[in-house]
């Protein structure tokens, strides 16, 4: 009897562990084809969260062949709030970028005004400057003009070495020196007779200037012509020639030595140019000397003065010459 007990007992256990691990097989079947399903209380844990299923064989010791799964639950409180802080993040992240927009339109608006002040600004500095520089230049040309067109008197600076004592034959073949013309104001032009038309046309120029200053202010002077060919310039061809512009025009020659050193005394350059047999000219000096009656220099006049303004440049040198001796 107590034999078969036991073997009912044991029956009894066998058929309640195989109708418990057939429940807990179908409920975990069930659970893993629809996760959202929860899980019974007794196998999921009042925490929450992710846990693992408690082994089958702390509830049933007899068994060892029940599978070890855990299947992974999502608690979906967790996941409404990492869905509305990634809504919130991306919200905020949104409402930056506007913000940043809005800064760059504002800068953008703001640079605006800059840099058409700056363009303006430097508009009216250049057109300043530009203004400027012309009253400046005007105002220098002003100025030159005045200052040319006022003679300042200043004091001398002592008088150029240009004259001296020569000897030489004049047209009528008497000897003259620098005394014979002391007390007269005179005129001196070098040249030789053979000149083509330098020569003639400033002769002519001083001998229009003599008759122009004695009818303007009645001064007397003498004009004086001195050759620089000696060779070829002697008395007779130098009366001739003197006799073509002025009866008061006095020629003068002398020898080579003689008219060298009276050259050199009043300034004057002279030299061959070209020379086939006796046929050659001479390049020299173009320069009228105005001498005062001691036989010094008051100013020379070149070629660029023509007769009007020779007559007139002699005439002022000669009355402040005189009013300045009258004061002294």
């Amino acid at each position: 009897m107590a034999t078969t007990a036991l073997s009912r007992k044991a029956n009894y256990l066998r058929h309640t562990y195989r109708c418990l691990t057939s429940r807990y097989l179908s409920h975990c079947t069930a659970a893993s084809s629809n996760p959202l399903l929860p899980l019974p209380r007794s196998v999921l844990p009042l925490g929450g969260g992710i846990q693992s299923r408690p082994q089958i064989t702390q509830i049933f010791p007899f068994s060892t062949s029940i599978p070890t799964t855990t299947p992974t639950v999502v608690d979906s409180e967790t996941s409404k709030n990492t869905e509305e802080a990634k809504s919130n993040g991306n919200e905020k992240s949104g409402d930056s970028k506007h913000q940043d927009d809005k800064n760059n339109a504002r800068r953008t608006v703001r640079r605006g005004p800059i840099s058409w002040l700056s363009f303006l600004f430097l508009a009216a500095t250049g057109a300043g400057l530009i203004w400027y520089y012309d009253r400046m230049k005007k105002q220098r040309i002003e100025a030159i003009n005045k200052s040319s067109a006022i003679v300042k008197v200043g004091p001398s600076a002592g008088k150029p070495e240009i004259g001296g004592p020569f000897n030489l034959i004049d047209h009528d073949g008497k000897p003259v020196t620098e005394k014979d013309f002391m007390g007269k104001w005179t005129m001196i032009y070098f040249g030789f007779t053979h000149c083509p038309d330098i020569c003639p046309d400033e002769l002519q120029k001083l001998a229009a200037a003599i008759d122009k200053i004695k009818e303007k202010a009645g001064f007397d002077i003498v004009p004086v012509f001195i050759t620089v060919d000696p060779e070829r310039d002697n008395v007779e061809q130098v009366r001739e020639y003197v006799k073509e512009f002025h009866p008061k025009l006095i020629g003068l020659t002398g020898s080579l030595e003689e008219i060298k050193r009276t050259a050199r005394a009043y300034r004057i350059y002279y030299m061959k140019t070209s020379e086939e047999d006796s046929d050659y000219l001479v390049d020299h000096s173009i320069i009228i000397y105005l001498m005062d009656p001691n036989m010094e220099l008051v100013k020379f006049f070149g070629k660029n003065n023509d007769a009007d303004a020779l007559a007139d440049g002699v005439i002022k040198e000669m009355k402040q010459y005189k009013s300045k001796k009258a004061t002294s």
